[in-house]
């Protein structure tokens, strides 16, 4: 099995304090890395996982499922808790859903929630059923970022038993929400095209924590970490990872 270039798991060693980075669906650690070098800088360990099925070839994921992606995610979880003291976990779109999974199961010290899904946007999902009797894959529309390549490595297409498994994962882990208690920060784009905003007005609601803020983002789209924003982004991360400034 060839890794797709750029799509290899990372592990940067740092302090005492480790972040697990998890991407999203059909995408790669690459989309997690910037954030993870910005992150190692400021001294944190950072770990990105390659979920099963992703960073290789799109027949890849008709083989796995949501559990899957989860074993990976836990498996960098005690990957870093074997060299770090604490761990806060970050998750972009679908990466968030298994973030607040693991958040609800393991002592995770904080969380941030990047783009993830509750409601999505596109209304072909309900013909998800008779769409998969004739297709196994429908065409993905990939934005061109102004990073280099290696930074947005994905594939083109979305595997139906994918999204399938997506939105069991989204009825699992809607029902965890109130169960995760810990310090979280919700991220939303207004702009994209992949989650409906209301997704994280309704996480920000469900979930359990009394210690949590919602942010909103104007001209980013889905993958906010490597959009125009994402400096921003990166920063309002940190600053909430290190309790050293309060968030607006």
């Amino acid at each position: 099995m060839t890794i797709m270039r750029g799509a290899e798991p990372f592990y940067l060693p740092g302090g005492r304090h480790g972040v697990l980075l998890i991407h999203g669906l059909t995408g790669s650690p690459s989309e997690m890395r910037l954030l993870g070098e910005y992150l190692n800088q400021r001294g944190f360990a950072a770990l990105g996982p390659r979920l099963a099925g992703h960073g290789t070839r799109a027949e890849d994921m008709v083989k796995v499922g949501w559990p899957h992606w989860y074993e990976a995610v836990e498996d960098g979880y005690h990957l870093l808790r074997g060299v770090c003291e604490t761990i806060a976990v970050v998750g972009l779109s679908m990466g968030g859903l298994l973030a607040f999974k693991l958040a609800s199961e393991y002592p995770v010290v904080k969380i941030v929630s990047l783009n993830t899904p509750i409601f999505l946007s596109d209304n072909r999902l309900r013909l998800l059923p008779l769409y998969s009797i004739f297709r196994t894959f429908v065409p993905k529309k990939r934005r061109q970022l102004d990073v280099e390549p290696e930074y947005n490595v994905g594939y083109d297409c979305w595997p139906l038993s994918s999204l399938s498994s997506l939105l069991e994962l989204v009825k699992h882990v809607d029902n965890l929400l109130p169960e995760v208690k810990l310090p979280a920060m919700i991220m939303q784009s207004r702009r994209e095209h992949t989650v409906r905003p209301e997704s994280a007005l309704h996480i920000y609601n469900r979930l359990g924590s009394t210690e949590k803020q919602l942010l909103w983002w104007e001209r980013s789209g889905h993958v906010i970490t490597l959009d125009i924003e994402h400096e921003q982004v990166f920063e309002s991360i940190a600053k909430f990872l290190t309790g050293k400034e309060p968030i607006d």
